[in-house]
């Protein structure tokens, strides 16, 4: 049989209890707002491949994600930057090792001095002081997306030329057509 708590325990479980009481709510702790502002991967990208490409010697990743234009678009698309490697301890006279398309390679050897130029100048310094070329497979880099049009008008064709248009099977020309036959429209319009 139990026997009832005594004065003593009922003091000792309130006492605690009446000083959290007299304690003021601190609140939660601060935490950092995750996520932040919605930023482009592309913005992402150089720091995410920084150990990568650091790794096959290319100091900036840049080199590789600008070869079209350190090169020029016509050297770009036969070859590619495989890495650069320094003397241990430089960051200057390094060898840019090259993958070329077999079929280039003999014109890539004669444009090397060049493309050693246009490199070094988009160092700053002379980063590199040989090229060593070996032939492979080189994925030609992306073309550049045509500059957006304006959408087709949505306003309503002349009747009159709207039944001609409809044989037109080139979807291209049949929006050039309706967008000059709108054009006409306006300006008769416009002169009564």
């Amino acid at each position: 049989m139990e026997s009832p708590p005594s004065d003593i325990t009922k003091r000792k479980t309130r006492a605690p209890a009446k000083a959290a009481a007299a304690k003021p709510y601190a609140g939660k702790p601060y935490e950092r707002p995750r996520g932040g502002e919605a930023r482009q991967i592309a913005d992402l990208m150089p720091a995410i491949g920084r150990t990568a490409f650091r790794r096959f010697g290319f100091v900036q990743s840049s080199v590789v994600t600008r070869w079209p234009e350190i090169v020029g678009e016509r050297h770009a698309r036969h070859c590619m930057p495989e890495s650069i490697r320094f003397p241990p301890g430089e960051k200057a006279d390094g060898i840019l090792q090259l993958v070329v398309t077999p079929a280039h390679a003999t014109i890539i050897q004669h444009v090397v001095p060049e493309i050693m130029d246009r490199v070094n100048r988009f160092f700053g310094y002379r980063a590199v002081a040989r090229v060593k070329i070996r032939q492979g497979v080189v994925q030609a880099p992306k073309a550049k997306e045509a500059p957006r049009t304006a959408p087709p008008s949505l306003k309503p064709i002349p009747f009159e030329l709207g039944d001609s248009l409809r044989d037109i099977g080139d979807p291209e020309l049949r929006t050039v057509l309706e967008s000059l036959a709108r054009s006409l429209d306006e300006v008769s319009k416009g002169r009564n």
